[in-house]
């Protein structure tokens, strides 16, 4: 695990085209971890028969989840495919509702889609270069449409937590598939 010291300031190398770190160590998240969140279970277990790839990974840095300090790192979200269902990120809401988060694409493209304990939906686009502010209240995931690796720096607030149990059975009301080789957004049916 990463040894940072978080009462003092410290530095962490972060590559802005690929966002691997040399100095830090990546929490990686397979197919086989998150093959019932895909709409095409069928597919998922097919993928499995002959591999289990890697969908993300992530770099959170160890740090400690208390108020005041930040937590940031970078994702890396591989392409590829489960049935027309672009790989995609877990997903989460904060266990603190009230905290938002910053994303910003170093590289690739894709969708942040949102939803709040209301059901309101967002889905919008990451694009390299641009920052996406995740508000309050919002759980996110985030879905490459792109054919090279999405990489995100992201930040948030260290006491915010996870809450990844309240999506992973039904996942998010709205979808982002692959139809004629371009992304659209459509219901989950499984709401």
């Amino acid at each position: 695990m990463n040894s940072f010291n978080w009462d003092s300031s410290f530095s962490v190398d972060f590559d802005l085209l690929n966002g691997f770190s040399k100095t830090a160590e990546s929490t990686k998240r397979y197919l086989s971890q998150m093959k019932n969140m895909y709409l095409d279970t069928e597919a998922a277990e097919k993928i499995l028969e002959i591999s289990d790839p890697l969908v993300y990974e992530f770099y959170e840095l160890g740090f400690p989840e208390r108020k005041g300090d930040l937590g940031f790192g970078t994702t890396i979200l591989y392409p590829g495919l489960v049935g027309e269902e672009y790989f995609m990120t877990k997903g989460h809401f904060h266990t603190q509702l009230e905290t938002a988060e910053v994303y910003y694409t170093l590289n690739g493209s894709g969708y942040m889609v949102l939803e709040n304990p209301e059901g309101d939906t967002m889905e919008m686009p990451l694009k390299k270069g641009e920052a996406l502010y995740v508000p309050r209240r919002y759980a996110h995931r985030s879905v490459n449409t792109g054919k090279e690796p999405l990489v995100m720096f992201f930040c948030f607030a260290a006491d915010a937590g996870h809450d990844y149990g309240t999506i992973e059975t039904k996942g998010y009301h709205k979808l982002i598939l692959e139809r004629e080789g371009k992304p659209v957004i459509v219901p989950n049916p499984k709401w």
